[in-house]
Order: C-alpha cells, then structure tokens, then sequence
C-alpha cells in the first residue's frame, strides 16, 4: 500500500517537473514571438492543456499512466493561478478590454478545446 502511494507521487512529482518546464519554454516561445503586451503564453499551455486532458480522460483508463500525464505532466503545463494573476494585474492596470478578452477567450476556449480533445479522442476508440 504504502510503496503503491509513493510511487503514484513519484510519477505525478517527474510529470509535474516536465509539465512546468513546458510550461516556462511555452510562455518563453509566446512572449519572443508574440510580445510581452498580453498573457498569451499563460493562454496557449491553459488551451493546450485542456484538449489534451480531454483527449486524455477519454483514451487512457484510470491508471498510473494517467495520474502520470493528467495530475503530473498537464497539472504542471496548465495554471489558473497565473491566468487569475495576469487577469488581476490588467485590471488593476486598467486594462478592462484585455482583462476582458482574456477571461472570455480562456474560459470559452479551455472548454471548447477540452471538448474538441475528447470528441477527437472518441473517434479513436
């Protein structure tokens, strides 16, 4: 029981590790190509994230496996606290427009792009 639960931390602890620097080279990638005006790197891994959790969820049965790429590698690569940070700091800025497209485009595309994930995983089954 015990090595059981250690070892699921360990596969979610090496998951998280590879999904966090995903993450950084992503919002790295995002800020070179497409400016530092906008969170869109913070936006891409949270889209990216979430279709592939979706896709994910619907192919992989409950398993280490899927603790390993779900809990680990895309809980790591996806982050609402930096999405609820960067939203706060525009409106505080008073960037009401940005803060606005940036909460409507995130949370309208996370679940468009989880639902796209599954439906393509479903094609597959």
């Amino acid at each position: 029981m015990i090595r059981d639960v250690l070892a699921r931390f360990l596969y979610v602890s090496l998951g998280g590790a590879l999904g966090s620097a995903g993450r950084y080279a992503t919002a790295l990638a995002a800020v070179a190509w497409l400016g530092p005006g906008f969170p869109y790197g913070t936006m891409i891994v949270n889209l990216i994230g979430s279709f592939c959790i979706g896709a994910v969820m619907e192919l992989v049965p409950m398993s280490d496996l899927r603790l390993f790429l779900v809990t680990g590698v895309l809980g790591g690569f996806t982050t609402y606290s930096s999405f609820n940070e960067e939203t706060l700091r525009m409106l505080r800025d008073g960037a009401f427009g940005g803060a606005a497209i940036n909460v409507a485009a995130t949370v309208a595309g996370c679940m468009a792009a989880g639902t796209a994930g599954f439906l393509i995983a479903r094609m597959f089954r």
